[in-house]
């Protein structure tokens, strides 16, 4: 993600009025680009599909793409984050928070999928930002070596392999998958 040139600083008001905005983060007021890659997408659209299958199944709470905005940062009105994935607990959701901009509740679970323009400082940035909101569960994917971090909010990380099952732990609770299934068999 890098920033893009701004004359002023942008509100979140300002960018729900774009035509581009789901194109975009805002930190600190200032737009910045979101990177993708083909593969990337990919792989955001297989974890997409795969969570609201489960989700729906058990009824646990609605799943986003990315194109839904988070403006629940405590001291920071002006930042929004767009998790490629994300996901509510029915409990916290309520069907009257469907008009709003930008959802002003934490996700439960955000994934990022990580994408060859991303920066190692951006993504631990965005990772302190979810937990820092009250995030339970961050999974970070890493398409091009098939790998998992998950990151909780108590603090303790585990890195998942291909190989590995993936758990949606105490958040989503009967979701499990092996981490090569999240990633097309070509790659």
């Amino acid at each position: 993600m890098t920033p893009t040139v701004a004359e002023r600083e942008i509100t979140p008001e300002e960018l729900l009025r774009r035509p581009d905005a789901v194109h975009f983060e805002l930190v600190d007021g200032q737009l910045v680009d979101r990177n993708v890659s083909v593969l990337s997408s990919l792989v955001e659209g297989r974890i997409h599909t795969r969570l609201s299958i489960h989700c729906e199944a058990v009824n646990a709470g609605p799943v986003w793409p990315s194109s839904l905005g988070y403006r629940c940062f405590p001291g920071a009105p002006n930042k929004i984050r767009r998790p490629d994935v994300s996901f509510v607990r029915a409990e916290r959701f309520s069907p009257e928070r469907m008009n709003e901009g930008f959802l002003t509740l934490y996700p439960d679970l955000a994934i990022e999928v990580v994408s060859p323009n991303d920066t190692a400082y951006e993504v631990a940035e965005k990772i302190e930002d979810y937990l820092a909101a009250g995030v339970l569960l961050v999974w970070v994917v890493y398409p091009e070596t098939k790998k998992i971090e998950v990151h909780r909010k108590d603090g303790t990380v585990s890195k998942l392999h291909a190989s590995d099952e993936l758990s949606g732990e105490d958040v989503l609770p009967g979701f499990r998958c092996r981490v090569d299934t999240l990633f097309p068999p070509a790659v």
